[in-house]
């Protein structure tokens, strides 16, 4: 277990990659880092009955050099998840994220992901408590609304509720999600984005760390976009392109990485993840 310092940018804002289940695993997370060392990585999002009552080694370890990263919760039940916050900064990660995003039926029958922004006094208590067990910090990704809760009025009182807890950094997926009669997939495509309400987020809440999510896929939107908010998250785009994680590094004036010397960089990687028997991933 390494012990991790909280996440300092070199510049004033934050570009990450988005927590995506089967896709942000350990064994991307290494290959994208090799892009570039300045973006935030996440897991995929963990269930806290996975840590608790499953494998906790196979779901919190990751390669030293993945730094700076994120674990990704999914729960709501404030004593697990305070169990597992303690967990992920005795194993080294540098802040932990709530799940308040995913629209899957699969997770909402356990009161997980995007069903929770009906509930922000449950959020509230479940981040004032998780805050207080750690010194890293504890953040929230959340929708723009669900269903008939479609309002920016609605959602600035979530966020607004959450903030009261001392939380400062909201990653805002600028879609609702439509948690019945929509799949995972179609709520990725089918709401429109509207951008427009976390820039409002931002400009209201100037306090607050607001980073943007939703649809953005190249260097140029993410500068757009910096004129707005503090930070941008990458979804799909950053697994179907990693390439554009070395163009992001232009943020930080970085020589464009070689993909030959990326390839010999990940074969004593590949090498030991086989001798480990890791189904690599």
């Amino acid at each position: 277990m390494i012990k991790s310092d909280k996440i300092e940018n070199t510049k004033d804002f934050r570009i990450s990659v988005a927590p995506m289940m089967d896709w942000t695993t350990r064994d991307y997370r290494f290959f994208a880092r090799l892009f570039n060392p300045n973006i935030v990585l996440y897991t995929e999002m963990v269930t806290t009955g996975a840590i608790i009552h499953g494998d906790a080694k196979r779901h919190l370890d990751f390669n030293s050099q993945e730094h700076p990263l994120v674990l990704q919760l999914g729960g709501s039940n404030p004593q697990d998840l305070t169990t597992c916050t303690k967990m992920a900064e005795d194993w080294g990660y540098n802040e932990v994220n709530l799940n308040v995003g995913c629209p899957s039926d699969r997770v909402q029958n356990n009161k997980i992901g995007a069903c929770l922004m009906a509930e922000p006094n449950l959020v509230a208590e479940c981040i004032d408590q998780m805050q207080k067990t750690v010194s890293i910090p504890v953040t929230v990704k959340h929708r723009i609304g669900i269903d008939d809760m479609q309002s920016y009025d609605e959602m600035l009182h979530f966020v607004d509720t959450v903030a009261a807890t001392g939380c400062t950094h909201f990653v805002v997926h600028a879609r609702i999600a439509i948690l019945q009669g929509l799949s995972p997939k179609e709520n990725r495509e089918v709401p429109p984005l509207r951008y427009e309400d976390v820039y409002r987020l931002k400009r209201e809440r100037p306090n607050l760390t607001i980073e943007i999510n939703g649809g953005i896929k190249t260097f140029e939107e993410t500068q757009q976009h910096l004129q707005h908010v503090d930070g941008v998250m990458i979804g799909r785009e950053a697994y179907h392109n990693p390439y554009l994680l070395a163009e992001f590094g232009q943020f930080w004036n970085l020589d464009m990485p070689d993909r030959f010397n990326i390839m010999q960089q990940m074969m004593p990687y590949i090498e030991k993840r086989l001798a480990e028997g890791a189904p690599l991933s």
